[in-house]
């Protein structure tokens, strides 16, 4: 065997999980002297990316042992980690010291669209564990927040074998960083006819983590109410940019051939903004579905306080940030200069500050701004709880998002009770590349304001409990059978 042979194969070492450490009562091999510097759990949607999820599954079961190599089509994240986090209980409890100390060092890859990636957080942060795996993205979708978020790029990555091994070794030398996750409940009463339920594209069964029912055991069901809950960990949207969103997952849906390639996609979604009419919304778009007309906003900045936020008349769409990262990397709140950290009580934002982000968008064009160096949308204010609070008969039904997962949410005709409200729940670790846009407000080197002046228009009106500590189980999380897993690419 050659010399390079041998170098590669210590390397790869360093990442290998024997197999009776995933798979239970399997024959033990013997024991590595060494512990893997980074050992890997890799999950992949193998629809993700076009052909690009199937080749990257390929090539990591070719570098790695192929039981630590999981598709979710084939197997679902809850169900994996579950049979492997027992299973290192169980050989720790006999006084296997491999496992206990590889438990310690384990991490997660997860390859797939933003909608995979928030079902891995779901499940990891759902099982509750006592040293939870960090977990690092890879670029499949087509917005793909997350992973630019933290420095994993933006571009769908290559799939060949030296590709899959630079990933690697920057997971390898990755830093860990905390980041807030988001509890959601919406609650309505029971329309006498018809359903509220949220309806996802094409009106398919809605999967994973948006929404689920309550069940009528939960602790936050009412009676004679309709309750949904989830959570999230980048933004919760609603308004325009979701009804956009919608529109483009529909249209997948009906023509999966048609959405292969990244550029295409992203080239269709801009299509679908003009068609929709957003750039020019006050000619195209009823006033009563602009965000002031449709609910009251509240927000909660010190607990127990609850604020009204006025939302200005001409905005459109809100989103409810957590990460500087969205609709394909954008960064809608930018960093305040000195006099916005002075006057209104704003700061940069931080992914483990405990505090959401809320911006408003009037129309594409306003949209448009966040292209520009210093751009934003209109600040409106930073809470740790927003409770949007509907208006009687304002509107048949809104659309909404999370993640990058989109619904159309009808509303009860006669109802002044609809609210959905959003709060913090726990905390996640992923990892980051050194540089990355993320920002912990633990990090002394992070800068908190911006001294150079930039373009205001945060003020612009041109038209002149314990129930809350959980998502609801790792099953939150599950994509049912029926739903198809293309969607969340």
């Amino acid at each position: 065997m050659t010399s390079l042979n041998l170098n590669y194969e210590k390397y790869i070492k360093q990442f290998y999980i024997p197999s009776y450490i995933l798979v239970p009562d399997s024959d033990k091999e013997c024991s590595p002297d060494i512990v893997p510097e980074c050992p890997l759990l890799v999950f992949i949607n193998s629809r993700s990316g076009g052909q690009l999820g199937g080749d990257l599954l390929i090539t990591y079961r070719s570098i790695l042992n192929k039981a630590q190599v999981f598709d979710v089509g084939e197997e679902s994240p809850d169900s994996v980690l579950h049979r492997v986090f027992l299973n290192l209980e169980k050989l720790k409890n006999n006084g296997d010291e491999f496992a206990r100390v590889l438990e310690k060092k384990l991490k997660i890859i997860v390859a797939g669209g933003d909608g995979t990636a928030g079902w891995l957080l779901g499940v990891v942060s759902d099982l509750k564990l006592s040293q939870p795996p960090p977990i690092a993205t890879v670029p499949l979708g087509t917005g793909n927040n997350l992973p630019f978020a933290f420095g994993w790029g933006k571009k769908n990555p290559g799939t060949d074998c030296n590709s899959v091994l630079l990933f690697m070794e920057q997971v390898r030398k990755a830093k860990e960083m905390k980041i807030d996750s988001w509890h959601i409940l919406m609650r309505m009463r029971a329309p006498k006819e018809g359903s509220c339920d949220p309806i996802a594209p094409l009106e398919l069964p809605h999967s994973l983590h948006a929404f689920n029912r309550c069940s009528s055991t939960d602790d936050l069901n009412v009676e004679g109410c309709d309750t949904f809950r989830g959570g999230f960990w980048n933004y919760f949207s609603m308004g325009m940019d979701a009804q956009v969103s919608y529109a483009f997952h529909t249209e997948r849906k009906l023509h999966p051939e048609k959405f292969k390639n990244q550029l295409i996609n992203q080239s269709t979604y801009a299509k679908l903004v003009s068609s929709q009419g957003w750039f020019l919304a006050s000619l195209f778009h009823p006033s009563s579905r602009n965000i002031a007309q449709l609910c009251k906003v509240k927000i909660m900045k010190r607990h127990g306080d609850w604020q009204e936020l006025r939302i200005p008349n001409s905005i459109r769409s809100i989103v409810c940030l957590n990460l500087p990262s969205f609709s394909g990397g954008l960064n809608p709140w930018g960093t305040p200069n000195i006099n916005k950290r002075r006057d209104r009580d704003l700061t940069a934002p931080f992914v483990d500050d405990g505090l959401l982000e809320i911006v408003g968008f009037r129309d594409a064009w306003h949209g448009l701004v966040l292209l520009a160096p210093n751009g934003h949308g209109t600040r409106l204010a930073q809470a740790h709880r927003i409770r949007f609070e509907f208006r009687k008969g304002a509107a048949s039904e809104t659309y909404m998002r999370i993640d990058g997962e989109p619904w159309k949410q009808p509303l009860p005709v006669n109802d002044e009770t609809v609210v959905v409200e959003i709060s913090h729940l726990r905390q996640v670790k992923m990892l980051a590349v050194h540089d990355c846009r993320s920002k912990s407000v633990l990090d002394p080197s992070t800068p908190t304001t911006r001294d150079t002046d930039e373009r205001d228009s945060d003020n612009e009106d041109n038209s002149v409990g314990d129930e809350w500590r959980k998502f609801g189980a790792a099953d939150t999380f599950k994509i049912p059978d029926e739903v198809d897993i293309s969607s969340l690419s």
